[in-house]
């Protein structure tokens, strides 16, 4: 039984009831009670005296008792300062996503495998509502002109940056929205966690440590096979006096204590404003910045190709990429180098042997370890060695 039921059922009030009466709190202090809000999220009154209020206002306002009004004001914290039903998702660590499906068919991933989530919502306008607030909360319009929406929430919880993806039912060939959530973890594991949990061994790991500082690095792999997690850890045991700058598309990559390392992340254009800055944009202004190590963190598109010069005249760089092997990898970035490039295939084979070593990542382990050993002329292609 979900927290929310547990309240339900202790105050005897039916939970479709109390969902109702929590449409028409969140309603009123969005109308005629919107200047207390406003006053608690300016810092002018504390978040107990608001909530005082609210229950207050419940009791005289919708003629409940007092204790209806205190499970039905735990519910507007909820509401207001987490994720309605599924912050226990967003609290449980060991969950890492979540995908809603349907209000009610929602599904987690836990220690890596798929499950019913056991938590769901009432209707289909209760769960419209809740994907309404999600985008109110985050600034993100998701109007038919923005029917697809990427955001991160970098602020609501202290444990977790979460990565939103929502598409509306403009798109949807069913007419509830899907809504995917990514939980990265800001306490990230560094290398000796990552040993203890068996991703990798001690030797292994001193091997990758050691290439990581000496030449660029290419991580690959499936969806939440470690790739992300590997390198948060390789990049923290760069030097203190090495200048870092991290690109990417959401906030995955960040740092717990290196005083020089400096992250951009792309900002998409919506339909009320055309400025926008992808990983292409960033990459190229990052280059102009004289930074030592240079790092994507996931390589989709013509990023490649700055990625490639970038390794190409000597900076190491770093960077994850979705492949099915080490290998295939290496054919993958050069695929992403060719969209906005005049260079040939050929000619971009021959730069990928800056990349001296490619790691690939299935089931968070490292799997395999190639190591570049230049540009065949004979076979017009790249020999690589297997370290693992």
């Amino acid at each position: 039984m979900t927290e929310q039921n547990e309240l339900a059922d202790s105050a005897g009030v039916p939970e479709a009831d109390l969902t109702e009466l929590l449409g028409r709190l969140v309603d009123d202090y969005s109308a005629r009670k919107q200047p207390s809000l406003i006053q608690m999220k300016k810092g002018l009154i504390s978040r107990e005296n608001f909530l005082e209020e609210a229950a207050q206002y419940a009791r005289l306002t919708y003629g409940v008792s007092p204790e209806q009004a205190g499970d039905l004001t735990d519910l507007f914290e909820q509401y207001l300062f987490g994720y309605s039903r599924i912050s226990p998702l967003i609290d449980d660590r060991e969950v890492s996503d979540i995908r809603i499906i349907s209000h009610h068919n929602i599904r987690v991933k836990r220690q890596g495998r798929r499950m019913d989530a056991g938590i769901r919502f009432l209707s289909e306008k209760e769960y419209r509502q809740f994907v309404d607030y999600v985008a109110t909360k985050n600034q993100v319009n998701i109007s038919n002109l923005n029917a697809i929406q990427r955001f991160t929430d970098s602020d609501s919880h202290p444990d977790f940056i979460l990565r939103f993806t929502v598409s509306m039912p403009l798109v949807n060939t069913y007419s509830e929205p899907y809504l995917c959530i990514r939980k990265v973890p800001r306490d990230f594991p560094e290398m000796e966690e990552l040993i203890r949990r068996g991703m990798l061994d001690r030797e292994l790991a001193e091997l990758l440590i050691c290439r990581f500082r000496a030449g660029s690095t290419l991580i690959c792999g499936g969806n939440s096979s470690g790739k992300t997690t590997l390198l948060n850890a390789l990049k923290e045991t760069l030097p203190d006096d090495v200048a870092i700058l991290v690109t990417q598309q959401a906030d995955e990559l960040t740092t717990k204590r290196h005083p020089d390392m400096m992250f951009l992340h792309s900002l998409p254009g919506s339909g009320e404003s055309q400025v926008s800055y992808d990983l292409k944009n960033i990459s190229i202004a990052g280059l102009t910045m004289d930074v030592d190590f240079f790092i994507v963190g996931e390589v989709k598109g013509e990023e490649a190709l700055y990625l490639l010069n970038a390794a190409y005249t000597g900076q190491f760089c770093a960077a994850t990429l979705h492949a099915p092997s080490a290998d295939r990898a290496v054919d993958k970035l050069v695929d992403y180098a060719m969209y906005g490039s005049r260079y040939t295939r050929e000619e971009l084979m021959k730069m990928m042997e800056c990349f001296t070593t490619v790691v690939f990542m299935e089931k968070y382990r490292v799997k395999q370890v190639f190591a570049s050993r230049g540009w065949n002329r004979e076979t017009r292609e790249m020999d690589y060695e297997r370290l693992y």
